[in-house]
């Protein structure tokens, strides 16, 4: 899915925009015990509980394309065969009634999530008529098709600290007891998918909150698929590659060239407003390192390291490979950030046998906030 149609799903989630009636889900404790399971009616709850209530679910479609939000795709033989694909099927049909299915769902994702702590599994249905845009953006008529679908949001139920409260209309303190807050969602998922504004049965919207982690066991439980490893690791593993191929020949010009080639991509796909997320191969980041002078030897080494970390068909998103809003050059001791577009500022020299990091500085230099004068 891209974001204009993550966009369109997400904007469902209020009590106005969809056809969500009802939250199911269940109470798990640290011990991996059910506690409790409920099916809330949205209609009988206070205006206000129900629209958090939303807001929490529609925080599984948050955050980025890539590194946040991720699509598993599912072979044909998962469609027609698959065990947890007919699990999926069958939540979907019954858009929730089906007691069984979602026991046997609960189950699973008890049985193998490594979360800690206690949580919530939250589930809801909705079902959308999907409208016909025309060419100039006006929403026309509805058209043929129904989206219908369900959201699985898993949020962590942590205890809140007492505290000293003040009561306006007593006009006195009161101690706040200590209770336990739903957190926004750790992990979740949409089933199916909505791509080029329709189901797609053959694919599925994984959502991790946390870039370091994918909760691979979680993925494999329910979708019996591979997942890329986490944005974080992604980012931490191309570092690794990078400086181990290039050795010797890895200097900060090169590593400059590389941040600001990667970022001109980036920059220019969200210029070109294409639908589909930024992604490059190895053969792409292979024409990078070339185009900076490097040796074919470092090139070849770095394809080959490339091919044991990823895999030598792995697509990766640019996004998840540098921090486009700074370079970072850091020694044991000293740390410095930079603005990308102002790399000229920084080089390397050796001077007297000895290597400096040189910054050159005009106005606005300060040591802990305060101005300092260079003489």
């Amino acid at each position: 899915m891209n974001e204009k149609e993550i966009a369109e799903i997400r904007r469902r989630f209020r009590p106005d925009k969809s056809n969500i009636t009802r939250i199911r889900g269940c109470y798990v404790n640290d011990q991996r015990e059910i506690v409790s399971e409920f099916s809330q009616p949205l209609g009988l709850m206070p205006q206000e509980e129900s629209e958090e209530l939303l807001a929490i679910l529609k925080k599984t479609l948050s955050g980025t394309v890539g590194k946040n939000l991720i699509d598993i795709e599912f072979a044909t033989r998962q469609v027609l065969e698959g065990e947890e694909h007919k699990l999926l099927m069958a939540l979907r049909e019954s858009a929730l009634k089906d007691d069984a299915a979602v026991r046997e769902f609960y189950g699973r994702i008890i049985e193998t999530l490594g979360m800690e702590g206690n949580y919530l599994i939250l589930l809801a249905s909705d079902q959308y008529d999907i409208p016909f845009y025309a060419k100039d953006g006006e929403a026309q008529e509805n058209s043929s098709e129904v989206y219908s679908y369900f959201l699985c949001s898993i949020c962590p139920v942590k205890p809140r600290k007492p505290a000293l409260g003040y009561y306006v209309s007593e006009n006195t303190f009161r101690n706040i007891t200590a209770d336990w807050v739903v957190s926004p969602p750790e992990l979740g998922f949409l089933f199916p998918a909505f791509d080029d504004r329709s189901a797609n049965i053959y694919s599925a919207l994984y959502y991790s909150r946390n870039i370091e982690e994918n909760h691979a066991e979680f993925v494999d439980t329910v979708f019996k698929s591979e997942i890329p490893m986490p944005a974080a690791v992604q980012k931490e593993t191309f570092q690794s590659i990078l400086g181990e191929a290039v050795a010797e020949e890895c200097s900060l010009e090169v590593v400059q060239a590389v941040h600001e080639q990667l970022s001109e991509m980036i920059e220019e796909h969200k210029a070109s407003k294409e639908k589909e997320p930024l992604v490059v191969s190895k053969g792409t980041v292979k024409g990078v390192l070339a185009s900076c002078g490097l040796s074919e030897t470092c090139v070849t080494a770095f394809e080959e390291k490339y091919d044991e970390e990823f895999g030598s068909d792995t697509q990766v998103s640019p996004r998840n490979l540098i921090d486009m809003k700074q370079l970072e050059v850091r020694t044991p001791d000293v740390t410095i950030r930079v603005n990308p577009e102002r790399g000229d500022l920084v080089e390397t020299r050796v001077i007297d046998g000895a290597k400096y990091i040189l910054i050159r500085a005009e106005e606005g230099v300060e040591v802990n906030g305060v101005a300092v004068h260079i003489s």
